[in-house]
């Protein structure tokens, strides 16, 4: 399976909501707290061109944030990203 990481920050419900959807897929994932890290935080916007949490990446494709999220996974495309 492909490498998952997720930027997150805290008490960020969206970011929650990501990880019980990986959770509950059984995708191992790194997750990456960017609460207090505004030089990380600048770092993820020019690489996603996104400044909302959370943010997917798998194997270095952002995929997006939770909503996007959702809709790969309902639409089977999150096997497919994740090589499964």
């Amino acid at each position: 399976m492909k490498r998952v990481t997720m930027y997150t920050t805290d008490l960020c419900p969206f970011c929650r909501s990501a990880k019980a959807l990986l959770g509950k897929r059984g995708i191992a994932y790194e997750e990456i707290n960017l609460a207090r890290d505004p030089d990380g935080r600048e770092q993820l916007s020019r690489h996603t061109g996104m400044i909302t949490f959370p943010q997917i990446v798998i194997e270095g494709q952002t995929l997006g944030g939770f909503a996007e999220l959702l809709d790969a996974d309902r639409s089977g495309r999150l096997a497919q990203l994740l090589g499964a």
